[in-house]
C-alpha cells in the first residue's frame, strides 16, 4: 500500500525537493497550501518511487493530485489508481494542465475523460507589471494608489517578520469579523491562516505589511513556488482604506522584484468561482493562466488499474 500520511513540517524538505523536479506553476504543488488545508480537505501525502502523491477528500469525493517528481510515471499512476479511492468511486486526478493532460493521454490513450475546472485556474502576472502598473488597462489601479497617496497620511511598507506577525493576526481577525471566513467548499479560511501564522518561520514564508499612520492596514504572505514563479497565498486589507489593496499589491511586487531577481511571475492563485474575486483578478490583466483539468478513469478501463474484472 502507498504510505499516505497527514503532512507534517518535517515533510517539507522532501516535498520541496520532489516537486522541484517537475517545476509546475500550479499552486497545488506547494507544501504550505497542502499543509494549512490538510484538515478541512483531509489531504494526505506520500513519497513513492520518486513521486509526490497527494490524496484529498472534499464534498465532491476523493481525488488525487497529478504526481510530481521523477521516475516511471506510468507505473506510479497504475499504483495510485489501484489504491487511492474508496469502493465505488472512480479514479480521479486533479490539478492537470494542458501539458499534463497531454502527458496522461500519451501514457493511457483513451482511458480517461477530461473536464475543465475554470474556478481553479491560477492567475499569473509578470512581476514587472504588478510593480509598475503600466498602460491603459491598469489605469484604474494607478488611480486607486493615487487616492491612497493623496490622503496625505504617512505610510510605509515592511517585510512580515516574527516581530510584526501578530499585527497581521489582528488585522486578519478583524477582517474575518467584517467579511466572514468560509470559502465555497465550506472550509474555514481563518483556520488555515492561523496554521500559517503559527508556522510562519518553519514554512519559510515571506510577506509584506502596509502601514498608514503607523497602523497595519494590509498584509500579504507567500513564497517561491518554482524556478520562475512566486505564489501569493493570502492578502488582506481594510476595504475602508481607499487604495489599500492596490498599494499592498504594488509594494509587495516591488519587494519581490528586489528580493527575488530571478522570479518572473507572481501566481495570485485561483478565484474559486467567486464572481467578485474573478473580476478583481481579471482587472490586473493576467499574463498567463494556469488552466486546470480533472481526469476521470473511464469505468471500462478500471481493471487495468486494479486487476479487477469490470
Amino acid at each position: 500500500m502507498i504510505p499516505f500520511k497527514t503532512p507534517e513540517l518535517s515533510d517539507k524538505e522532501w516535498f520541496d525537493r520532489t516537486v522541484a523536479l517537475s517545476d509546475y506553476r500550479g499552486c497545488e504543488y506547494n507544501f504550505t497550501n497542502i499543509f494549512v488545508w490538510s484538515e478541512p480537505f483531509t489531504q494526505k501525502i506520500a513519497l513513492q518511487d520518486g513521486f509526490l502523491l497527494v490524496k484529498a477528500t472534499t464534498k465532491n469525493g476523493c481525488a488525487c493530485l497529478y504526481p510530481a517528481g521523477a521516475g516511471d510515471r506510468r507505473l506510479i499512476l497504475l499504483h495510485l489508481g489501484g489504491e487511492s479511492r474508496p469502493a465505488g468511486e472512480e479514479f480521479t486526478l486533479i490539478g492537470l494542465t494542458l501539458r499534463t493532460v497531454a502527458e496522461l493521454e500519451n501514457l493511457f490513450p483513451g482511458r480517461f475523460s477530461y473536464r475543465e475546472e475554470r474556478s481553479n485556474f491560477d492567475y499569473l502576472y509578470k512581476v514587472e507589471k504588478l510593480a509598475e502598473l503600466p498602460g491603459k488597462k491598469l489605469h484604474a489601479k494607478r488611480t486607486h494608489i493615487n487616492r491612497f497617496l493623496e490622503s496625505g497620511k504617512p505610510w510605509s511598507f515592511e517585510p512580515v517578520t516574527e516581530k510584526n506577525l501578530d499585527e497581521c493576526r489582528r488585522l486578519n481577525a478583524e477582517w474575518n469579523r467584517l467579511n466572514g471566513t468560509e470559502n465555497e467548499d465550506g472550509a474555514s479560511d481563518d483556520a488555515a491562516m492561523e496554521k500559517m501564522f503559527d508556522n510562519f518561520a518553519q514554512l519559510k514564508l515571506d510577506g509584506g505589511l502596509l502601514r498608514q499612520d503607523g497602523r497595519c492596514i494590509a498584509f500579504t504572505i507567500g513564497e517561491r513556488l518554482n524556478s520562475d514563479t512566486f505564489d501569493t497565498h493570502f492578502e488582506k486589507a481594510y476595504a475602508s482604506v481607499q487604495g489599500a489593496y492596490a498599494m499592498i499589491n504594488r509594494e509587495f511586487a516591488r519587494y519581490i522584484r528586489e528580493t527575488y531577481p530571478d522570479i518572473v511571475y507572481i501566481n495570485r492563485e485561483d478565484d474559486l468561482g467567486i464572481e467578485g474575486l474573478r473580476r478583481a483578478k481579471q482587472s490586473y490583466d493576467p499574463d498567463l493562466m494556469v488552466e486546470k483539468y480533472v481526469a476521470t478513469l473511464k469505468p471500462e478501463f478500471r481493471s487495468e488499474f486494479t486487476g479487477e474484472s469490470v
